[in-house]
């Protein structure tokens, strides 16, 4: 023994050590250890400090190995032995489960060893439930990207069953490229080859004159813009005229375009079914409808307007001025005039219509102006009120507080000045309303009561109405 009291290496031997630094050394170096009798008898249990089997080994020790094994282990366990017997080995490997039958169940690979030749052996095990949670997240994220895989597959046919099925023109461009990421078998065959041809081709090299720079700004000008509406287009291949309309997204972080294309033929057919449809409108409506030009002279009159003015025939308004069927005549067409030229629409427009024998009936006016034309036209859509006008309020009524006024002077003033007071008060609103009707045209309200210029203006001041309105 040397001075620091370590044992040397004498003569082929191995130093001493003593049970218990065998002990731990042993149970330092494994999970758990177990000493087997031959009889399968749980003789000693030897557990790492640093691991938290403690409590479910406690009962280990003198119990029968079977009675901590599952049956599928207990039997693996059996087989094994024999065959470590039968071939005279003195060491093997295998898993076994442990489980106390009601709650738990944890695997350990253990290392066996023969000791002597009374058939007891010595069992190092290694507690496998880390390797086995690893496991089982592996397994689950292999089964969740499975189901990804599985979800992804079937939008993928979703997709491609809804492009081949469709009947309209559907082509997917990628705007960093420029060229065609996808189409449907109804495109290709407007743009006149294979499908396979077509997928990875520059779209812009597809229709006549048209260069990829120049293409894709005007695509995705088209895309953003509220109010744009389709281009029109020749496919270089087939010399089909079409009308495409762009779609702009975004997916995976790509810009794309989606364009829808039409024939030509059949955006002709869709115009033709509506100019159908708004012609039997025309001609059928139950509302007015009036074509007047700039100086609203009448150009074109549907069957109604005959009807409300009671006119023969459209040759006997054509040519007239719209003047002579507005009860307030040239004031009414200044102010309609004036608004729709300024604002490009007027909407309910309250006035009365003259008819040919001298009657008036109360109508409501809407007003178009169509100045995308060389000759710009005045639209009038003209709707009889004349029903709805006996249930509204008679027109002058004062209102509630101009009434209340003059009902509190009922008991202090005479009747005729409380008659000079409701006069007043109807002739200010009167006034409010013609500036209202006329949007603040002062000669134009004049005319509309009949009124001078000069004594509209003294009205003004006297109801305190002068600073309220602009010149």
């Amino acid at each position: 023994m040397t001075t620091d009291g370590r044992h040397l290496l004498s003569g082929g031997r191995l130093p001493l050590i003593s049970p218990d630094i065998v002990s731990d050394i042993v149970a330092s170096s494994a999970d758990i250890t177990l000493l087997v009798s031959p009889a399968r008898r749980i003789l000693s249990v030897l557990v790492n400090p640093h691991y938290d089997l403690h409590t479910q080994t406690v009962d280990w020790e003198g119990a029968n190995l079977q009675s901590v094994l599952t049956m599928e282990s207990w039997k693996k366990f059996d087989a094994r032995l024999a065959d470590m017997g039968n071939h005279r080995k003195r060491s093997m490997v295998l898993e076994l489960n442990h489980a106390d039958r009601v709650s738990w169940e944890f695997p350990v690979r253990y290392t066996l060893h023969r000791l002597g030749d009374d058939d007891s052996f010595l069992m190092i095990g290694r507690d496998m439930r880390p390797i086995a949670e690893v496991q089982q997240q592996l397994v689950a994220a292999q089964l969740a990207l499975e189901r990804d895989y599985e979800a992804q597959r079937e939008m993928d046919t979703r997709y491609r069953v809804l492009m081949e099925v469709s009947r309209d023109p559907i082509i997917i461009v990628s705007m960093s490229t420029g060229r065609i990421a996808d189409l449907n078998t109804a495109s290709a065959a407007i743009l006149g080859a294979a499908r396979g041809e077509l997928v990875g081709a520059a779209i812009a090299q597809e229709f006549e004159g048209r260069r990829r720079g120049e293409f894709l700004e005007s695509m995705s000008n088209l895309a953003v813009a509220e109010s744009a509406g389709p281009i029109e287009l020749t496919a270089r291949r087939s010399q089909i005229r079409v009308s495409v309309t762009p779609t702009m997204f975004r997916a995976a972080g790509e810009r794309l375009l989606l364009c829808q294309l039409d024939t030509v033929e059949t955006v002709s057919t869709q115009n033709d079914e509506l100019a159908g449809n708004l012609v039997k409108l025309y001609a059928e409506g139950v509302d007015g409808i009036v074509f007047a030009d700039a100086d609203g002279i009448i150009r074109e009159a549907n069957e109604a307007f005959l009807n409300l003015t009671d006119s023969t025939s459209l040759a006997a308004v054509r040519g007239k001025s719209l003047a002579d069927y507005l009860a307030r005549g040239a004031v009414d067409l200044r102010v309609l005039l004036d608004n729709v030229k300024r604002t490009g629409q007027l909407r309910l427009y309250s006035t009365r219509l003259a008819t040919d024998f001298s009657g008036q009936i109360s109508v409501e006016l809407s007003a178009s102006w169509l100045n995308d034309r060389p000759h710009p036209m005045l639209v009038l859509v003209v709707r009889d009120t004349s029903r709805a006008d006996t249930m509204r309020r008679p027109a002058g009524v004062p209102n509630e507080e101009g009434m209340r006024n003059v009902m509190e002077l009922v008991g202090s003033s005479t009747l005729k000045d409380i008659i000079a007071e409701t006069t007043d008060v109807i002739e200010k609103m009167c006034i409010e309303t013609a500036l209202e009707l006329t949007r603040n045209n002062r000669v134009a309200a004049a005319e509309m009561l009949s009124l001078s210029r000069q004594s509209l203006y003294v009205k003004l001041r006297k109801y305190g109405l002068l600073n309220k309105v602009g010149d």
